[in-house]
């Protein structure tokens, strides 16, 4: 692509009003951005290569880099013993699992609004009723009668209808001349009382956010100023009535979304390469979210040593979790100074490491090589901290302070053995055996949010964050659900909730596609056409129910099996299907 043709690209704004551009001091933190989330580099822990020809320094920076070597030690096998240092005791703040009696009646509605409250709402709602009335000052041209609780459930109910039923677009949800038709939303709202409440919705005041744009460029500023009264009610939510059992996952997560705004991020490490970051912590045994956190910029956390380190601190709590959890994590969260700091907290920590990351044992004595055989183990331990080198289909690094470097653990691996693929048992550190199982409480989380995931398009960069709010309650109300009845599949318990939100039944028989309102002979014709004719003759409903008169016809409506006239001065058929189809298109 031409250099101009990027530059445009860039520049265009696919999903925001509001326009954005870089001061002079954000522009020299450009480098540091991109390095956090193109490269999934912290400048703050990750270092060049060790392996940097003493040539190519001068005395200077040789002196300055052998100064800050860590103290070398010598790589042992796995046939040495490790001695792994006490083991933190478990002492959680509360009852672990779910924070609500297993005896009381728990509907999924009853549930999800655990997260956007009776009291969430109705803020809600006074906030998009501000900024519809500001939007209408400002000369927009459409109907808008304020939006009530009852209302803005019926509308979140409808988002997430779209979310299990897919179309192109929001228009094809009321359409009613294809044979793709679906009759649900037309019996909720209107399409366009959807689209004014999808134009408005907002999570602030209008009036708030104008004195806070004033604040723009100063450290006053904050970015998410828009979306923290409705994130803070859900982050407490998720807090307040379930507890994490013992083993804990950090990761990432990105929203999607291509609006040119200053907390839209880029990676290049996801599907999903450019869109809003998340730094989450949930339960490892069934993907529940504990904590979130979005990242705003360089600055976000006030401790500023590392946005990996910082990162996983602002998501932990003491006082609210208790002490002795096991933390684990990705490489870009791993450093030795992270994992000594929490056990210094008691809180356990394992995690894949990047071998140039600072204060990582360099040492080559009696490491692993490329040709180091598969299953090969080597160790280093310091401290409460153990380093572990692991030779797979290629090396692992893995460090950790909650296990011992090897305990016998087994693994199954098709190896190439003179031109014949065959079955290998190689041996297993533990920390590998145990990163492996517990890290798949992030493949937990993420499925949950993507089999019903709401991925709109919006005009407004903080509408998708409400709309992965609705996500995180949504997947958190199904798993409290799960935990207290285990009853529901996550299919099952959304098409309750959807139900129970627009005030629908479940069992109501839906209506018939337009499509299907065909007049058709009302009995099997034979080859005698005078028979025709009078064969299967029934009254016309209309006829009687309007005028009173009994007449008979020979036809009737496929999809309601009713008996109407159609004749050229009385179409009984037509008039009678007006009022089906006023409603079906309403």
């Amino acid at each position: 692509m031409p250099r101009r043709a990027r530059k445009e690209a860039v520049q265009t704004n696919l999903d925001s009003e509001e326009e954005f551009t870089l001061s002079s001091e954000e522009e020299g933190e450009y480098d540091d951005e991109r390095l956090h989330f193109e490269e999934r580099f912290d400048p703050a822990e990750d270092t060049v290569s060790d392996e940097c020809d003493d040539h190519d320094q001068t005395p200077s920076k040789r002196k300055k880099y052998l100064s800050k070597k860590v103290k070398i030690l010598s790589w042992k096998a796995e046939t040495d013993v490790d001695r792994v240092p006490q083991a933190l005791r478990f002492l959680p703040t509360r009852e672990l699992g779910p924070q609500l009696s297993a005896a009381d009646v728990h509907s999924p509605m009853s549930l999800f609004k655990l997260f956007f409250t009776e009291s969430a709402m109705t803020n809600l709602c006074h906030n998009t009723n501000a900024q519809a009335a500001k939007s209408i000052a400002k000369g927009r041209k459409y109907k808008w009668t304020d939006v009530s609780v009852d209302e803005l459930y019926s509308y979140i109910g409808l988002i997430f209808y779209m979310a299990a039923v897919k179309m192109s677009s929001i228009a094809d949800y009321w359409r009613q001349d294809t044979i793709f038709s679906v009759p649900f939303p037309a019996t909720v709202m209107s399409r366009d009382r959807y689209r004014t409440i999808s134009w408005n919705v907002h999570m602030s005041h209008p009036d708030a956010d104008k004195e806070n744009d004033k604040k723009r460029g100063t450290a006053e500023y904050d970015h998410l100023f828009r979306i923290k009264p409705l994130m803070n009610t859900i982050r407490l939510a998720c807090k307040a009535f379930y507890h994490p059992r013992k083993n804990l996952v950090v990761n990432e997560r990105l929203v999607a979304c291509r609006a040119n705004t200053e907390v839209t991020r880029h990676s290049k490490t996801k599907m999903t390469k450019l869109g809003f970051k998340f730094f989450v912590l949930s339960d490892s045994s069934n993907g529940y979210t504990v904590d979130f956190s979005v990242y705003t910029g360089k600055n976000s956390f006030p401790a500023d040593r590392g946005l990996s380190y910082d990162a996983v601190m602002s998501l932990l709590d003491r006082k609210v979790l208790g002490s002795g959890y096991h933390l684990y994590m990705d490489d870009f969260y791993t450093s030795p100074k992270l994992f000594t700091d929490l056990f210094a907290q008691k809180f356990g920590a394992c995690g894949i490491y990047r071998d140039h990351r600072k204060d990582f044992p360099k040492t080559a004595a009696n490491s692993l090589s490329r040709s180091s055989p598969m299953g090969s183990i080597r160790w280093i331990r310091d401290g409460p901290l153990v380093c572990v080198k692991w030779m797979d289909t290629h090396m692992v690094s893995v460090c950790s302070t909650i296990h011992a470097a090897y305990t016998g653990d087994r693994v199954k691996r098709k190896a190439k053995v003179q031109d014949r693929w065959k079955t290998k048992i190689l041996l297993c550190p533990a920390p590998v055996s145990a990163y492996n199982h517990h890290m798949g409480g992030i493949d937990l989380s993420d499925q949950l949010l993507q089999f019903y995931t709401i991925q709109h398009k919006a005009m407004k960069w903080y509408r998708k964050i409400f709309l992965h709010f609705l996500d995180i309650a949504a997947s958190n109300a199904f798993l409290l659900h799960k935990e207290l009845l285990g009853n529901m599949t996550r299919k099952e318990f959304m098409k309750e909730l959807i139900a129970e939100l627009c005030s629908a039944s479940q069992k109501a028989a839906p209506k018939q596609f337009s499509t299907d309102h065909v007049p058709i002979p009302a009995a099997e014709l034979t080859s005698d056409d005078r028979r025709n004719a009078t064969v299967g003759r029934r009254n016309c409903i209309h006829c009687k129910e309007v005028y009173g008169k009994r007449k008979q016809t020979p036809w009737k409506c496929q999809a309601c099996d009713a008996h109407l006239c159609l004749q050229v001065k009385r179409n009984c058929f037509q008039e009678w299907h007006k009022g089906v189809s006023s409603k079906m298109c309403r």
